[in-house]
């Protein structure tokens, strides 16, 4: 039998030092942004009870962690704003508020930390009585696309202003990254790059994310803007419109039940793909490894590995943090 077996796999697989030199992926602390989560008040740290060991942050504590989370090697975080319930109108009026929490939260971030590359959330759900991510017609529920993109664009000027260096429209409302490029350029904001949630699909992961924000719709669901899950080829349709109106960044969300549309995504554009390692996911991971059901450590690392695989250049996770650590120790 050994005279008909020229080709050994096992013989690359035999040592770690061998298993690392032809090793073809790596992950590492540069390709994770942190996602976070700010809100009103002062020294306060709120944990999020379905999504273990993520918290809403008060400003200062906010910083805080940036500062942690630098030192760990991430460099780059989104935030997210948890609003007082009573500053949501049907208008989201509070969303271009340019001395509201949000603003406030970036620029105290760049002020304190200004290595810290600061990306965004566009879109009206944390800022909506509705819930939904556009404005909504009072009469008939439908979501108003074109009248939604103004305040979008006025939302990602304001936010640029307060130190944002990626603008994130998270909102599928069709035409928002043309219409968000053309306001950020006339108002001087040309070198604000822009990563657009392109492929986000109607995915139940998000449940978690939506207690952190309160920001469940309402009434009725997501359906007629976010992606249907059973699409593939609508990827590539919004991947095409979006690198053609300005995106500099092109995202999946969810991450681990899209790891086609990712690869999809990565073969066919020319622009950095980003995932996005959902609560839902992180959730899932957490409540089995606290129930001893899995290694927790070995599932996160081979699920993000599994999105650098897939093709994803840069990946937003609630592990941020976890993975940093066991990466510096080890």
């Amino acid at each position: 039998m050994s005279d008909f077996l020229l080709q050994r796999p096992r013989r690359l697989r035999r040592t770690e030092v061998i298993r690392s030199m032809v090793r073809e992926t790596s992950i590492s602390p540069d390709h994770l942004i942190a996602p976070l989560f700010v809100i009103d008040g002062k020294d306060q740290k709120i944990a999020i009870k379905s999504m273990p060991g993520q918290f809403r942050y008060s400003v200062d504590l906010l910083v805080k962690e940036c500062f942690e989370l630098y030192a760990l090697g991430i460099h780059s975080v989104a935030i997210f704003p948890a609003i007082d319930s009573k500053l949501k109108k049907s208008d989201a009026r509070e969303s271009i508020n340019p001395k509201g929490l949000y603003p406030s939260a970036i620029k105290a971030i760049k002020d304190a930390l200004p290595e810290m590359v600061v990306m965004t959330d566009v879109a009206l759900d944390p800022y909506n009585s509705d819930g939904h991510d556009g404005l909504v017609d009072a009469k008939t529920g439908q979501i108003l696309n074109d009248e939604t993109l103004e305040l979008l664009t006025q939302m990602s000027v304001m936010q640029a202003a307060a130190g944002a260096d990626i603008i994130g429209p998270s909102d599928m409302m069709d035409g928002r990254v043309g219409a968000i490029r053309d306001g950020l350029d006339s108002e001087g904001f040309s070198d604000t790059a822009i990563m657009s949630y392109t492929a986000k699909y109607a995915s139940a992961f998000y449940g978690p994310f939506r207690d952190a924000l309160d920001s469940a719709p309402k009434a009725g669901d997501k359906k007629t803007y976010q992606m249907d899950p059973a699409n593939s080829r609508e990827a590539i349709k919004e991947a095409m419109l979006d690198e053609s109106e300005g995106a500099d960044f092109l995202m999946v969300k969810p991450g681990i039940a899209y790891l086609d549309i990712i690869q999809t995504l990565e073969q066919s554009s020319a622009l950095p793909i980003a995932a996005y390692n959902v609560s839902g996911e992180y959730a899932m991971v957490k409540a089995a490894a606290q129930n001893g059901w899995i290694d927790g450590d070995k599932v996160m690392q081979e699920m993000l590995m599994s999105f650098r695989r897939a093709g994803a250049d840069v990946i937003l996770s609630y592990f941020a943090k976890e993975f940093a650590a066991l990466y510096r120790a080890r």
